[in-house]
This record gives C-alpha cells, structure tokens and sequence, in this order.
C-alpha cells in the first residue's frame, strides 16, 4: 500500500520523510529516535502493510511535532499509538483520532 495523506483539521498527517525537501530525522530526534534507518524503514512497512505510520505536521512549514504508527495484529483488529514533542500533546490527540477513524474506516479493521 502507498502511504495515505490525511487531514486532521488544524493537523495534517504525511508519511515520514528524509529527502533533499522535508527531513524529519531532527523532530524523530527530539522524540528519542535516532536510528538513522527509521524513515526507510517506516517506508518499507507501508510496502508490506505491516506497520502504517504518519508524520503529524504543522500545515504551513510542514514540521513534524508528533507520530502516530498502526500495526494490524493479524486478526481482523490494529493497535495504533503515537508519540509527541513537547507542546504538541493536541497535535498527537487529533492524528489519533482521525488515523483511528481511517483504520477503522479504511481499512475495516478494529481499533484495540
């Protein structure tokens, strides 16, 4: 699956990125991810669909200020979850609710 933009109303959610035009490897940094790896692979799991993760971005400079990932456990449900900056705890609340509605949605799965 390719990733999928979503918009969270004052947030909009993006697939991570490392390029020459977005890096998001300084914000995955100040959550305590360092893994130099992290995007590719984040990007690799869309591929196989074992892992769905979004960048939680201001919608005017494209910064990320929080994360929210989904793994599908395999029988018909998802955990999702997610991470903040601090000072961004509204930013992670919006993502989750509209990635949850996505799962749900979009997927068909269930929401542990």
């Amino acid at each position: 699956m390719e990733p999928i933009e979503i918009n969270a109303g004052t947030w909009y959610l993006r697939a991570l990125r490392a390029d020459d035009r977005i890096d998001d490897r300084p914000a995955l940094a100040e959550g305590g991810i360092t893994d130099p790896g992290y995007v590719a692979r984040r990007s690799a799991e869309w591929a196989v669909e074992s892992h769905f993760s979004w960048a939680v971005c201001e919608p005017t400079t494209a910064e990320m200020v929080a994360e929210v990932g989904v793994r599908p456990t395999g029988d018909g449900a998802a955990e999702v979850g997610g991470w903040a900056r601090e000072g961004y705890e509204p930013a992670l609340e919006a993502g989750l609710t509209s990635v949850r509605r996505f799962v749900e949605g979009g997927l068909g799965l269930i929401v542990r």
